[in-house]
């Protein structure tokens, strides 16, 4: 007999189906694998941007070496869209959070961070690895950074798969640059500015550290 409902459990209420993960669920397991990589949070802020979901920051750390991550929760909860499709899919689409780390901590960068995660659902936006995120202001009050590099993610936070057919969340860390670096970046690529970091041995977890040598 021809029919359309499950064989077994209830047919009105599917695990995922087609639909994939609702909001509340990718929110669920994006915060269990914050906590299993990072653990407990010892802080969390809450924002609500006109036109777009409620963004959450949550702070982990001090660590023993006195960094303080600092992770966006919210962001994934729906693809991210390209902003050229005529339809946006629900389900299908890449997600990710936002990383950053700072020594010492900055909790006053806490709005910035859920500005940026909201850019996808506010401005239509497609956040990877490579792109710049510009603020038009300092990330936190007085600090030389006005805009960030996203860097590759799956070092600090493994990726989280989630129930098909929806895309896997990817913890994507931020990489603070000064005006200069933003700018050298847009001329010659996000690889290059990486290696001049790297050989100068950068420590972009300094909130004060300067701007790498250009010349």
């Amino acid at each position: 007999m021809a029919h359309d409902l499950p064989l077994f459990g209830d047919p009105s209420q599917p695990p995922h189906g087609p639909q994939g993960p609702s909001r509340a669920e990718v929110s669920t397991a994006v915060e269990a694998r914050l906590i299993t990589a990072l653990g407990e949070p010892s802080g969390r802020a809450a924002v609500t941007f006109l036109g777009a979901e409620r963004i959450e920051v949550l702070r982990f750390g001090p660590d023993a070496e006195g960094l303080v991550r600092y992770a966006t929760l919210g962001m994934a909860a729906a693809p991210m869209a390209d902003p050229t499709a005529a339809l946006a899919d629900p389900v299908r689409g890449p997600r990710a959070e936002l990383l950053l780390t700072v020594r010492g901590g900055r909790d006053e960068v806490l709005r910035s961070l859920a500005v940026l995660a909201a850019t996808p659902q506010v401005e239509g936006l497609v956040v990877a690895p490579g792109a710049s995120l510009d603020l038009g202001g300092p990330l936190w009050p007085g600090a030389p950074f006005s805009s960030v590099l996203v860097a590759e993610g799956g070092g600090l936070v493994e990726d989280l798969d989630l129930p098909e057919p929806a895309d896997p969340v990817r913890f994507l860390p931020l990489l603070p640059m000064t005006p200069n670096e933003a700018a050298h970046k847009r001329v010659h690529g996000a690889a290059e500015l990486q290696e001049r970091w790297l050989g100068h041995g950068t420590d972009l977890r300094d909130p004060e550290r300067r701007g790498v040598p250009l010349g």
